[in-house]
């Protein structure tokens, strides 16, 4: 009973590694498939770079926002809180531009407890330059 196992064994063992040669030629001898021509998708417009890069904190009843600006445009930002009584104001901050490399620190609190608080940003208009002084007029 032994030698008939061992030999079941061995013709099984065979078996599997011939089925795996022949599987592995075939696959190695398969064509490769047709060259399709690439599809490219239209060529969307690249995201701006632009909105500084915020971190609200709450504690407690304050709320601070640490703003840093790494892009090259100016950003205006303002930060808002909802606070949870309903008879406890919202806030939002005025605006603050963040220049280019720039950072800003902007709080606000409730009486109570503070439901949520967020950053808006939007691109501060570019400053028009200033226009160069009218020419004197010699003896006027």
């Amino acid at each position: 009973m032994r030698a008939l196992h061992r030999g079941f064994a061995a013709h099984a063992s065979v078996a599997a590694l011939l089925l795996g040669t022949a599987v592995a030629a075939e696959v190695h001898a398969a064509p490769a498939p047709a060259e399709e021509p690439a599809v490219t998708a239209p060529a969307a417009a690249a995201p701006e770079d632009f909105g500084a890069a915020c971190h609200t904190v709450v504690e407690g009843t304050r709320v601070t926002a640490h703003c840093r600006n790494p892009y090259p445009r100016t950003d205006r930002i303002r930060l808002h809180v909802e606070c949870d009584p309903w008879w406890d104001l919202d806030t939002d901050s005025a605006p603050v531009d963040v220049a280019p490399a720039d950072h800003a620190t902007l709080t606000a609190r409730c009486w109570k407890e503070v439901r949520s608080a967020w950053v808006t940003h939007e691109p501060a208009a570019e400053p028009v330059p200033p226009s160069p002084p009218a020419a004197s007029r010699p003896g006027t």
